[in-house]
Parts: C-alpha cells; sequence; structure tokens
C-alpha cells in the first residue's frame, strides 16, 4: 500500500490582495445597483467607483510597484469596500425578504470574508491568514506552499491518496496550505476496510 499527499492545481489568475479587493469592490457595485433597481428611494448612493477604478489601476499596470504603492492601493480598496458594505446594509434595511438572488448573495457573503481577511491581514502588515481565499469564484482553492523551483506556490486542493492493488482512492480533500503529511484516524478505518475488498 502507498500513500501520497499531492495538490490538483487549478488554472486561475494569479491572485493579487489589490486585485480581489478590486472585484470585490466591483460585485458591491453591482449589488448597490441591484438594491437601488428594485426599491429605488431617494437618490443612488454614491460609490465613487470610477475614482476607485483610477486607484486600482495605479498599482495593477505599475510594472513593478514598490511595497508603499502597493500597501497604498490595498488600503484604499478597503476603504472603497468597507464603504459600500455599510451602503448595502443600509439598503437592506429597506425590505421585508432578502432581495439578492442566492448566486449574488452567495458573493455578497465571500466577499465579506475576502474583506475581513484583507483587513486583518492589512493591519497585521502579514501575507498569511487562515483559510485564505485567493478566488471570489472558486472559494475552495488555497494556495499550497509546493516548494517547488518554478513555482513555489499552486492554487488548488490538497489531496491524500492511497494506492491499493493498483487501485487509486482519495482519502481526504482539504484546503490546507501545506502539503504536510496528514495520514491517521481520519483515513486509518477507509485503508483497513479497502484491504478486506474482493480483488
Amino acid at each position: 500500500m502507498i500513500y501520497d499527499a499531492t495538490a490538483c492545481p487549478q488554472d486561475i489568475a494569479y491572485p493579487t490582495d489589490v486585485g480581489l479587493l478590486n472585484k470585490s469592490r466591483e460585485i458591491t457595485e453591482t449589488i448597490i445597483d441591484e438594491l437601488h433597481a428594485k426599491s429605488p428611494q431617494g437618490k443612488k448612493p454614491r460609490t465613487y467607483r470610477k475614482v476607485a477604478r483610477k486607484r486600482f489601476l495605479k498599482v495593477a499596470q505599475n510594472r513593478n510597484p514598490s511595497r508603499k504603492v502597493i500597501r497604498n492601493g490595498i488600503k484604499s480598496q478597503l476603504q472603497y469596500l468597507g464603504r459600500n458594505f455599510k451602503t448595502i446594509e443600509k439598503q437592506l434595511d429597506g425590505f421585508g425578504v432578502f432581495p439578492l438572488a442566492h448566486r449574488l448573495q452567495q458573493k455578497y457573503w465571500i466577499i465579506q470574508t475576502v474583506y475581513a481577511q484583507q483587513l486583518k491581514m492589512f493591519n497585521a502588515k502579514s501575507h498569511q491568514v487562515e483559510d485564505r481565499i485567493v478566488s471570489i469564484d472558486q472559494p475552495h482553492i488555497r494556495p499550497i506552499v509546493r516548494g517547488k523551483a518554478r513555482a513555489k506556490t499552486e492554487f488548488g486542493a490538497k489531496i491524500h491518496l492511497s494506492l491499493v492493488n493498483g487501485f487509486s482512492f482519495l482519502d481526504t480533500i482539504s484546503g490546507g496550505q501545506t502539503l504536510r503529511p496528514s495520514f491517521g484516524k481520519g483515513s486509518g478505518k477507509p485503508r483497513k476496510a479497502r484491504r478486506e475488498e474482493p480483488g
């Protein structure tokens, strides 16, 4: 019996903190527009989207931005995103039933987690946080440190496999950030059961 831990890389654009925040901000703008269209009371809330977009591009189009430029870019996107969240919560208070479609509601929950994670890292001046989201469309994907010369970090799910009599079995799948083996209580019973399976 052979055991192995590996990663299943996903084909996603290389994530950046400012890029994730910019996409999150754009989603909040879509939500604000939709909520206002469903209940157009008073003037449409201001989002400063053109200014926010311009500040994002200042970082994104810079081929070699300094740490200060990146940090300022993250700070500005956090501020715009936090402001939009307050606007959305105020809009939602005017509805008796939650008005967002399931898909948009799910994205709203995801970007709130992205905001909380990015704010925590920004305040701590860190680049690490537990269960870090790197893709809004695929929030289950996690950064995995492989230690390869060509790609030190890959993005995908971590899996544990066992090979029995020429057959591969998927023991566990997780979003951990390293490939350190964790075979133990959770996978012991399945392995034992497989030994008793007819060949």
